[in-house]
């Protein structure tokens, strides 16, 4: 993923409203969101190259999500990042030992910001900075720096969320919320940040929803966790900044 909006708690129907965009290379093999064949508890999107994902769900209720931390100065690393995803939706233990762990392991990895969340337990780890974010109630986002982090396209899409759900407490309206993630505005050049890129590609990269010749939004997804512990998972398929198609699915959090 490289966008990331997300509410947590503070609504009458939802503990976890999250809207989100994976931008890749288009050439990059990937398997759009289902019920992965050698995991069947574990319903997301598959890179198939390394067999990692960037945001899934389990049968559970377990979640996770993932984006780059962007700094091209850093080295590259043996691990994909895809694999904490999902080793987190295979895993038994409560969310705050999981991210425990990925602190002994942060070298293995290029530079990340990683989401999860188990019955109620929401929590955000960024390796660059070595730093454990036990998420409080309300609306953030993470796009390629670290949580919450000032840019145009956080800050804005942060506030729309927010500002969305403020004023919608009864169900919300999925393709409502996918317009969240669908701005492709130019950020001014004095709101960019330096990441290392030229200025050139921070403003390519500054929109929510990205298309260069051969990099861009691949799928954005909306995923909604109910009180009542319903799921719903809805995933649009892009090429080259064109809609292909919809999945959607609705399971049930399996009581373990």
């Amino acid at each position: 993923m490289c966008l990331i909006h997300f509410h947590y708690q503070e609504h009458p129907i939802y503990k976890l409203i999250v809207v989100a965009n994976r931008d890749e290379f288009y050439d990059r093999p990937a398997k759009p969101a289902h019920f992965w064949e050698d995991e069947p508890d574990i319903l997301a999107g598959r890179d198939l190259l390394q067999m990692g994902t960037w945001l899934g769900v389990s049968r559970n209720g377990r979640f996770a999500a993932i984006t780059n931390y962007r700094d091209p100065s850093l080295p590259a690393k043996p691990r994909s990042r895809g694999e904490i995803v999902r080793n987190f939706l295979k895993d038994t233990r409560h969310p705050k030992d999981f991210v425990d762990e990925l602190v002994t392991t942060k070298d293995y990895y290029g530079g990340y910001n990683v989401i999860v969340w188990h019955e109620g337990h929401l929590l955000h780890y960024n390796n660059i900075f070595n730093e454990i974010n036990e998420i409080q109630p309300g609306t953030h986002s993470i796009s390629n720096h670290t949580l919450n982090t000032p840019w145009p396209k956080v800050v804005k899409g942060r506030a729309r969320l927010a500002e969305y759900i403020q004023n919608n407490t009864g169900k919300l309206n999925i393709d409502e919320l996918f317009e969240i993630v669908m701005d492709r505005e130019i950020a001014p050049d004095e709101q960019l940040p330096n990441t290392g890129v030229g200025l050139e590609m921070e403003r390519n990269l500054s929109s929510a929803f990205i298309q260069l010749p051969h990099y861009g939004t691949r799928c954005s997804t909306v995923l909604l966790i109910d009180e009542d512990r319903n799921i719903t998972f809805v995933e649009r398929t892009f090429d080259k900044g064109k809609f292909l198609f919809e999945k959607s699915f609705h399971i049930k959090i399996e009581k373990i």
